[in-house]
């Protein structure tokens, strides 16, 4: 059963703010929202008896997590394109931490993807949907460069066509962002066209050189999907030139300042000293932590699909992590935001905050939502997280509203 809608209530624990965690603090919640944040001792003595109180005891109190990209969990995925395929993936995620999330289309026909983003256009900001809200449709794919698909199928990858995006965009109140390969031709077309109706755009499973990175820049590319992966670097471009060597899009991502950029840290995807370089060069507010998880959330070991059952793209779940079917090749991740945020930490040292909001407040400012969600301060929508010590998920708050967790 769900918790009390607009409950007043008294989070008490260790905060964990964008910038620090403060010991013995508190969060008011009432009407839904975040009424103020600050030392227990004075919201206790302020809102008096009020409030029913939540102590997080040798835990954290977290804000809810906010995952960019994401395309299934619980043995659903969004390209099932069912509603009850949505509810499966949105429960998944919200038992683990994320409260808020981009629901993530792959390379597909036409149909399947129009039938995605019209239930995110139906279910986006839904407080009733049993988990994480949705922001609005992540589209992504099929316009990626071929040979940097990763594990989309190779079929319905293409240049953009106005043709079939035009009736996509015409969901464009459902859609939050869209990824593109920038040296595809029709790419600045689309990306401008998607601008036009305000959708946020990426750069992702591309071979561009840094020159045409540069390009997109201009025409309104500020993200680029998970780092180091599916992407051109000096060397790959490099056997297609001997010289002189170029950058592609790792080395435009690192440089522009205006790029914004993701990593998927499962730690099967990338070693540490990967990690601590997109840290170090692009910082807490410019790297946002992403789950990129498949349906296999959640699931025994075993064989899988990648998008929609029929025109997917099959795979393993086999040591915590994703693989092609012959084991050469990553597919996706299989975890949650909160091993994420735990492995972040273990893997780079960096504070607990700094995971915290690199998979908070950061995606949410990338997608736009900052001013609503993503951090525990007064006015924000009350999404709260209860962890443990060792960052496991212990309660998740929706809007002030307790969402069940198994067990």
């Amino acid at each position: 059963m769900y918790g009390m809608q607009g409950q007043e209530s008294l989070f008490c624990g260790t905060l964990v703010l964008p910038d620090r965690l403060l010991p013995d603090g508190a969060v008011h919640v009432a009407a839904a929202r975040i009424q103020a944040v600050g030392a227990r001792a004075d919201l206790m003595a302020a809102v008096g008896g009020s409030a029913h109180v939540i102590d997080a005891a040798d835990g954290t109190i977290a804000p809810g997590y906010v995952d960019l990209h994401v395309h299934g969990g619980g043995g659903a995925d969004f390209m099932d394109g069912t509603p009850q395929a949505f509810a499966t993936v949105l429960a998944a995620h919200a038992r683990h931490g994320t409260t808020s999330l981009l629901p993530t289309t792959t390379a597909a026909r036409s149909e399947p993807i129009l039938a995605v983003l019209s239930l995110c256009r139906q279910w986006r900001d839904r407080a009733d949907a049993g988990g994480a809200r949705v922001l609005g449709a992540h589209l992504y794919g099929p316009y990626f460069q071929s040979d940097a698909r990763g594990c989309h199928p190779r079929e319905p990858i293409h240049a953009p066509d106005p043709r079939e995006y035009e009736a996509w965009l015409n969901l464009a109140d459902g859609i939050a962002t869209a990824s593109v390969a920038p040296e595809l031709p029709g790419a600045e077309e689309f990306c401008r066209a998607c601008r036009a109706r305000g959708i946020r755009m990426n750069a992702g499973h591309s071979h561009a050189t840094f020159e045409q990175m540069a390009a997109a820049v201009e025409w309104g590319v500020r993200h680029v999907d998970h780092l180091y992966c599916a992407m051109s670097d000096k060397s790959k471009l490099r056997q297609q030139q001997v010289y002189p060597m170029r950058g592609g899009v790792l080395e435009a991502t690192l440089f522009f300042d205006e790029l914004t950029t993701e990593v998927i840290a499962d730690g099967k995807h990338l070693s540490a000293d990967l990690l601590s370089l997109a840290l170090k060069i692009k910082g807490t507010d410019r790297l946002a932590l992403v789950t990129d998880c498949s349906r296999a959330l959640d699931q025994p070991d075993g064989r899988y699909m990648f998008g929609p059952l029929e025109g997917g793209e099959p795979f393993l779940r086999d040591d915590g992590v994703g693989k092609m079917p012959d084991g050469q090749a990553l597919a996706s991740s299989v975890q949650g935001m909160d091993h994420m945020v735990r492995t972040f930490v273990a893997m780079t040292g960096c504070a607990v905050w700094e995971a915290v909001r690199m998979a908070s407040l950061t995606p949410a400012r990338i997608a736009g939502w900052d001013a609503e969600i993503g951090s525990l301060s007064a006015g924000k929508r009350a999404d709260v997280l209860v962890l443990s010590p060792a960052l496991e998920v212990r309660r998740v708050f929706l809007a002030g509203r307790e969402l069940p967790q198994p067990g």
